[in-house]
């Protein structure tokens, strides 16, 4: 098959995907029922999180001129800065997820000798190694961003397989562990959690349980964004207490979620925006922060060359992504993308000289000028500065 035949086919099927996923009857009356969608997902990707990244294609072409429509402005392109970090990371294991603390450092969250494979849970999502024991590693690693050298760590004896982390404004750290099916709250310095999520070792899909989370996000308010997870496939939100406030996508929402990977916020525009891994797009909808913003269908970034959605982040109006193993024709690598025109403005490259396969979280330092990719395959910490790069005009 041609290369542009495959293409053509791939971008229909993408959009097969997303009508299915949110009509649950077609309009002749035929029913779907969920092996349809598996059938027709099974031919653009797999699940879980044991990819087998030799169906990644590699990007050996330079990125491509930007071009935004007629509202364009100055964006800035990651640079990787080779070099760093300057001497490798002691037992470092794959590296799950990345957050910058309040003092503009990176913190990573690894997994130390364990991983996620085949073999890790079973087929109602219950970890298979409990008797193993915690990782007896520090999985939370605070690094200089000059340099890249340890700084801090801890959380040995505590996890079982790390996945997401997230630090907020007031430095608390927040993580979450897909073999607990929990979330975790650390207070700054606290060797305890103060506000736990879920219930250990324990899957459901009451509100009061979880299964395998992967994400957080907290809003200057308080409010607490879980993104839950590879097996309920929703984004719940929570009072800073840990009150239920709201399940998304609610029940007669025109919206589904296949796996909810990782989550920004944009307060700004009052939007909850989300790494829909499996529907191989970015969903931005209404967070519901403020009661002035009215009800408003959920923008929605999908095009056949963005692949499976590992992760985002945001700095002001524009967020930064970057895709998994989806198909030979779509490369992994970075994405620049407008949610409010619903546009990718800008592809980047991972790494020049070592290939990242596996990229699986994302986050910028709050001033904008430094950027860090997370990857499970190989297990590194990348950092990228933020360059000026001057967009074209679409005609």
């Amino acid at each position: 098959m041609g290369q542009p035949m495959y293409l053509s086919l791939l971008a229909i099927t993408v959009c097969l995907i997303t009508l299915l996923a949110t009509c649950p009857t077609l309009a002749v009356g035929w029913p779907i029922d969920s092996s349809f969608y598996d059938e027709i997902k099974r031919v653009v990707y797999g699940g879980g999180e044991n990819i087998d990244d030799s169906v990644a294609a590699t990007e050996s072409s330079p990125p491509p001129p930007l071009s935004l429509p007629s509202s364009s402005q100055n964006i800035n392109r990651p640079v990787e800065v080779e070099g760093w970090p300057r001497s490798p990371i002691p037992r470092l294991g794959q590296v799950s997820g990345v957050a910058i603390n309040t003092v503009g450092q990176p913190v990573i969250f690894h997994r130390g000798s364990r991983v996620w494979d085949e073999n890790s849970f079973n087929e109602t999502f219950h970890y298979q190694h409990i008797e193993e024991g915690p990782i007896l590693t520090n999985a939370i690693v605070t690094l200089s961003p000059k340099t890249g050298e340890v700084l801090s760590s801890w959380g040995a004896g505590f996890f079982y397989m790390p996945h997401g982390i997230t630090i907020d404004h007031q430095g608390n750290v927040w993580v979450t562990d897909v073999a607990m099916h929990q979330v975790f709250k650390f207070s700054p310095g606290a060797p305890r959690a103060s506000l736990t999520f879920g219930k250990r070792f324990e899957n459901g899909k009451g509100y009061r349980t979880l299964c395998q989370p992967t994400s957080v996000a907290i809003a200057s308010t308080g409010d607490i964004f879980i993104a839950d997870g590879y097996c309920n496939s929703r984004v719940l939100k929570f009072t800073s207490r840990g009150e239920l406030l709201r399940v998304f996508p609610h029940a007669n929402e025109f919206l589904s979620l296949q796996v909810p990977h990782s989550l920004a916020l944009l307060e700004k525009h009052d939007l909850i925006c989300i790494a829909d891994r499996e529907d191989m797009r970015v969903v931005c909808r209404g967070a519901e922060l403020s009661t002035e913003n009215k009800e408003q269908a959920p923008l929605t970034i999908q095009q056949p060359d963005l692949g499976r959605v590992y992760a985002i982040t945001n700095h002001g109006d524009l967020i930064y992504a970057v895709n998994g193993p989806t198909s030979p024709l779509i490369p992994v690598r970075g994405f620049t993308i407008n949610p409010m025109t619903e546009n990718i403005v800008d592809h980047w490259t991972l790494s020049k000289n070592t290939a990242i396969n596996v990229p699986h979280d994302i986050a910028i330092s709050k001033d904008g000028s430094s950027l860090y990719v997370a990857s499970i395959s190989p297990n590194r910490i990348v950092k990228y500065t933020m360059t000026p790069v001057t967009p074209l005009k679409s005609d």
